[in-house]
Formats: C-alpha cells, sequence, structure tokens
C-alpha cells in the first residue's frame, strides 16, 4: 500500500512539472469541442479576416444554445428541438441531421474524435454519432438532464450529468468506465489536462479526477455555486461563479490565489472563460464582458454591452470574438477592449464562438446558425 501510494503520489508530481507549462489551443482548421481544445482555454491558432463578412446562414428549426464543433471541413450543433446537424463549413448546405431525443438539446456542445461525434441530450443521453453518416453508434443512458459537455480524453469520452455524476465512457462502445458522484449538479464541461479532469460543480467544488481510473486527487471548495468551465493554463484554473466573482486557483498548491469582483456590478458570471497572452477573458450577467489580469486578477479593462453575457469569449490573433444576449457579435481589441466591430444577428447569443479555417460559426436562440469570414 505504502508503495502505491508513492507511485500515485510520483506520477501526480510529474503531471505537476510537465503537464502545466505549455498552453494548448485549438489547431487552425479545427475546432473540435466546447472551448476549442481540452483545457477549455478558448483559443485558437486559425486566424480571422481583419472585418468579418456575413458568408451563409442555416436554419436549424429552433433555439440554438449549443456551441458548434468543427472538423473536417463540417460544424456540427445541438438545437432545442433535440437534433444534431452537421453542415458544410464551406457553403452552410446540410450534411446530414441526427435526431437525439424530443426533450431537446440545451447547453451541451458536440465534441469530434475517432470518427465520431458526441452530444448529450435533455432526457440525460449522451450520442455517439458517425461523423461521417450521422448514424447512431451507440447512446449511454444517466439519470439527469445532460447539459455538460463532453470531453474526449484518449480512449474515453467524459460527461457531466444532473444526476450529479461525471462519467468516463469508452468512447468506441459506450461502456461504463467509471463515475464520480458529487454533491450537485454537473452542469459545467470538464477540463483535462495530463490525464487529469478538473470540474467545477453547483457543489462549490473543484475536483481533480485522475482519467484512467476515476480516483479523486482532490476536492477545494470555490465558496459558491459555479456553472462556468475552468480554463487551464500554465498550472491554474479560472472561471467564474454565482457568487460574483471569477476566481484563480493554482492547482499545485491547491489554493485560491485571487479573487476578482466587479466594484459595482454584482452579477453571476455563467460564461467560461477565454486565458490568452496573461489575460483572462470572460462575460458576465452584468451585461459586460471583462478582461483581467492572469497573474494578479486585476481589472484591465470591461466593455458593455446590451444585455447579459453567458456566451464565452473566443481568441485570435489579438482579438475577443463573444456573443451577448442582445444578439450580437462583438469583436473586441484584446489589449484595449476598444469596439472593432458587431455583427447583429437578431436572436440572443447565448452560444459561443467556433473558430477554424478562417471563419466563425455561432448559433442564435431564434434558430439560426451564422457562419462569418471574408
Amino acid at each position: 500500500m505504502h508503495l502505491a501510494r508513492s507511485s500515485f503520489a510520483i506520477a501526480w508530481l510529474i503531471a505537476i512539472l510537465t503537464g502545466f507549462n505549455a498552453a494548448a489551443q485549438a489547431p487552425a482548421d479545427a475546432w473540435p469541442q466546447f472551448r476549442g481544445s481540452a483545457t477549455l482555454e478558448g483559443t485558437t491558432a486559425a486566424a480571422l479576416p481583419a472585418t468579418l463578412k456575413l458568408l451563409w446562414t442555416y436554419e436549424a428549426g429552433s433555439a440554438i444554445e449549443s456551441s458548434a464543433a468543427i472538423a473536417g471541413g463540417v460544424v456540427y450543433v445541438g438545437s432545442q428541438n433535440g437534433d444534431l446537424h452537421a453542415v458544410n463549413l464551406a457553403d452552410g448546405t446540410a450534411k446530414w441531421k441526427y435526431t437525439a431525443s424530443p426533450d431537446g438539446i440545451g447547453e451541451s456542445s458536440p465534441a469530434v474524435g475517432g470518427g465520431l461525434v458526441f452530444i448529450g441530450d435533455l432526457s440525460g443521453a449522451l450520442h455517439a454519432v458517425d461523423a461521417a453518416t450521422g448514424k447512431a453508434a451507440w447512446t449511454f443512458k444517466t439519470d439527469g438532464e445532460v447539459k455538460s459537455s463532453p470531453v474526449v480524453a484518449g480512449d474515453k469520452v467524459l460527461i457531466g450529468s444532473y444526476d450529479a455524476n461525471l462519467y468516463a465512457l469508452a468512447a468506441k462502445t459506450g461502456k461504463l468506465a467509471w463515475k464520480v458522484k458529487t454533491e450537485g449538479y454537473v452542469h459545467a464541461t470538464p477540463s483535462v489536462v495530463n490525464g487529469v479532469a478538473y470540474i467545477t460543480g453547483c457543489d462549490e467544488i473543484l475536483r481533480g479526477i485522475r482519467v484512467t481510473d476515476g480516483r479523486q486527487l482532490f476536492a477545494l471548495s470555490s465558496g459558491a455555486y459555479t456553472g462556468a468551465s475552468p480554463a487551464i493554463v500554465n498550472g491554474r484554473a479560472y472561471y467564474g461563479t454565482y457568487e460574483n466573482e471569477v476566481l484563480a486557483v493554482d492547482l499545485k498548491a491547491r489554493k485560491i490565489v485571487w479573487h476578482y469582483r466587479h466594484p459595482d456590478r454584482h452579477f453571476p458570471f455563467s460564461s467560461s472563460a477565454a486565458v490568452s497572452a496573461g489575460r483572462v477573458f470572460v462575460g458576465g450577467r452584468d451585461k459586460l464582458v471583462h478582461a483581467l489580469d492572469a497573474a494578479t486578477g486585476k481589472e484591465a479593462w470591461t466593455f458593455q454591452t446590451g444585455a447579459r453575457v453567458d456566451s464565452s469569449p473566443a481568441i485570435a490573433s489579438g482579438r475577443v470574438y463573444v456573443g451577448s444576449n442582445d444578439g450580437k457579435l462583438y469583436v473586441l481589441d484584446a489589449a484595449t477592449g476598444k469596439l472593432v466591430q458587431h455583427f447583429e444577428a437578431g436572436g440572443p447569443l447565448s452560444a459561443s464562438p467556433a473558430i477554424a479555417g478562417g471563419r466563425l460559426v455561432i448559433g442564435s436562440q431564434d434558430g439560426k446558425l451564422f457562419a462569418l469570414g471574408s
């Protein structure tokens, strides 16, 4: 037992020393999951044109709260009527449509890996669908709604459920590998770094869970209900809470190193943070986009929109792209917070942008999927 504990400690130390030094952004040609990569940092190597133009609009038939994934030149997104849509990135034509559940697809966003597309629905099921054909590969049923987005981690896919469990399933077959019980809904999406899944919770706890076997490595109180997902960069987790704060957690020391609270506007943070160039960018229900110093938590700038910002920012080439429930997509200069451009979508934008192949894709609550580029 002593040897096993020593091996466990060594493995954890190696993960700490080697896994937290490099950031992982989405590649230029793909945005394969929620926030672009398994670290959930919301950044990409892709470049977008200086001025965005509307290239096409796809009618999904019902509201889109799901954030798009892009892989192999195809956009995947869920809609509230329960359909998973596959749309060609080049021209917005439909490739296929898969019906998951009449209960609908909410905020769960697709993840693409190993030739499959994974998405959760409000009946509590996780679906694996053939990316090329739209045919069902397998379905796994949980005992609560699935609003968490799946994350592919090696040969496993991870998903949270409102039954208070985080599940790990065999990606090819859907067979249960393990599940970890928490003390509240698992609304957020896990961030995965060097074999460890970090999950914030409605039970106010940030957990580190080993992907290989589901062993909990640590649990840290966030001091508040948390629906936002953690972005992991350089050994720190960044996320907002429903107690109107953004936190930075040192994962090696296992402690909160700073709290940010706007001095005047005290509203929850549902948006998941993006981290780039030493700054944390996050939307708030105070109608603001906040830019914070990643080291200290001090405010660099804020930008006011016309409604709450539940959309999670995406960062590309020094610009911040984020939707607002006022129906606009905003393009902001990351250094100064100045408005570069905005796009009138019409319906509220609670979904988050996906960026790949020189294009930005985002869905609206009036059922439209937009592609912007040049």
